[in-house]
């Protein structure tokens, strides 16, 4: 079940003893968890040798691309940028280049950095602070697309058509320079205004157009909102919601369309890595109809669900809880490496997409998509895969797959604490809360506000609006007890946490 990220916590000094309560506990999660925060003297050696070799320029790709006017865009605060996209009218329609941060050329294969990645498969993302995949001055500085910074990346160059589909590809190491570092917020304002710039104008319309070839693939995204945790006027902690802003389903669909075109090179070569994702079984997609329409907005026959779930508005309550009903949709994605014996073709797609793809685009925060970059730079050049990037191949699906189920299961965690700590104050009131699954006696609900996803026995159905009383808080185990005030209790108890 997907859940929404929430953002930085008040700063100590800000806020009330519950604000430091809730950080100590969150401190004490990765050693629970068995999630590593140092890495070995070895692997931080390494990785200053290559820093330093990045500064000398020995070994800086032969293309200079520093005349292309690259810039990134993701949230304000990061500074671990993987991503830099330069967009351009051609004469077909739009030429798009993309560059990725070339981390392969910090963590040698079979180095010491290498192993220490390998352990952690993945950046984790925690709501004060995140556990880097990579040391911070490779990922926030050296390794990142930084403004006004020559830096060596992988660079995809697309010509598109006019209505944004790939017409060719291309893929070389190049040194780049960002010009800028765009915010989404900024770039959403800049499209709103009166006269947008040429960046967020084109933004726009390939995002626009790329979310439309997804429509007719039958794609599907689940964009559940962000929280954020603030200080109300009595301060006590608050969680409260963002909804995404359009520029940001833009900005990810010339990310997937990077991934979607790798993965094509993977498999007209029969060799590398697919992200994969099995389409939703018929007894999901009955109970996530009933559910649609027990909330108040049915799902309509013959509507892909991925068209319906962009048609939701989530910042009311009953759609929003259809979004998180649909988390029941996006099961079982894993990945796969070729050549895999005895796979259909339909083993090989990720279904929500509608299409083949791998994660290609965050390799500073994401173990897989560094050997996806070297894999299909060698590919795209004719050119044989070393012995050590070969036998490392077959290896990462089960290592992904350790990695996010650890990875997983901390996040998870630190919500489950934070939204413990946001209601703490709060037992003894009642909450409207909408049924979105249920099972053996016991549900899945999703409050009105907060915007807090819950269990409860209750003998309601799928899609039933409910009032539950929260009867218990216990932060320590990151648990809530809540009890439906309306239905008859379900034998053996009539809360669960």
């Amino acid at each position: 079940m997907p859940f929404p990220r929430i953002r930085p916590l008040p700063r100590p000094e800000e806020g009330a003893g519950s604000v430091e309560e809730l950080r100590a506990l969150l401190a004490a999660l990765p050693a629970e968890f068995e999630v590593p925060e140092e890495f070995p003297s070895e692997a931080l050696d390494e990785a200053a040798r290559a820093i330093a070799e990045h500064a000398s320029g020995r070994g800086a790709p032969d293309w200079d691309a520093r005349d292309l006017p690259f810039v990134t865009v993701d949230p304000a605060s990061s500074t671990d940028l993987d991503q830099a996209v330069c967009l351009n009218r051609s004469e077909t329609g739009y030429r798009v280049f993309y560059a990725i941060a070339d981390v392969p050329s910090f963590a040698e294969l079979g180095g010491a950095l290498d192993a220490a990645t390998r352990e952690r498969g993945q950046t984790v993302y925690l709501p004060d602070r995140r556990i880097g995949l990579h040391p911070d001055e490779i990922a926030e500085d050296a390794g990142s697309l930084l403004p006004e910074q020559d830096r060596w990346a992988y660079v995809f160059a697309f010509e598109l058509d006019a209505e944004a589909s790939v017409l060719t590809t291309g893929l070389r190491r190049a040194v780049v320079r960002s010009r800028a570092k765009l915010s989404y917020t900024g770039v959403q304002e800049d499209l709103d205004s009166d006269r947008p710039s040429e960046f967020a104008s084109l933004l726009a319309e390939i995002g626009a157009k790329r979310i439309e070839l997804e429509r007719r693939r039958g794609g599907a995204s689940l964009n559940l909102p962000e929280q954020e945790v603030s200080l109300d006027e009595d301060g006590r902690l608050r969680l409260e919601s963002r909804a995404p802003l359009p520029v940001e389903d833009y900005n990810a669909q010339i990310s997937l369309m990077t991934g979607m075109e790798t993965a094509r090179i993977f498999l007209e070569h029969n060799t590398g890595l697919l992200r994969v994702m099995p389409a939703p079984d018929e007894e999901a997609l009955a109970e996530f109809r009933r559910a649609a329409s027990a909330l108040g907005t049915p799902w309509p026959e013959g509507q892909p669900y991925g068209e319906f779930l962009r048609s939701l508005d989530t910042e009311d309550p009953r759609q929003l809880a259809i979004m998180h009903a649909a988390g029941r949709l996006f099961r079982g994605a894993g990945y796969v490496a070729l050549p895999s014996e005895g796979a259909s073709d339909e083993d090989l797609v990720q279904a929500a997409l509608g299409a083949s793809y791998t994660h290609t685009t965050a390799p500073l925060r994401r173990l897989v998509d560094r050997f996806v970059l070297m894999t299909a730079e060698l590919l795209s050049a004719g050119r044989p895969l070393p012995r050590e990037l070969a036998e490392a191949l077959p290896l990462l699906p089960e290592l992904m797959k350790a990695s996010d189920r650890k990875a997983g299961s901390l996040e998870r965690a630190a919500v489950d604490l934070v939204e413990a700590a946001t209601l703490q104050s709060r037992v003894g009131e009642e909450f409207r809360a909408a049924v979105t699954s249920t099972e053996h006696g016991k549900a899945q609900i999703a409050l009105e506000d907060p915007a807090v996803v819950a269990r409860v026995a209750t003998q309601a159905a799928a899609g039933d609006i409910i009032r539950v009383r929260l009867t218990g808080v216990d932060l320590a185990a990151r648990r809530l007890q809540f009890e439906d005030t309306g239905s008859s209790p379900v034998s053996g108890g009539s809360a669960v946490d």
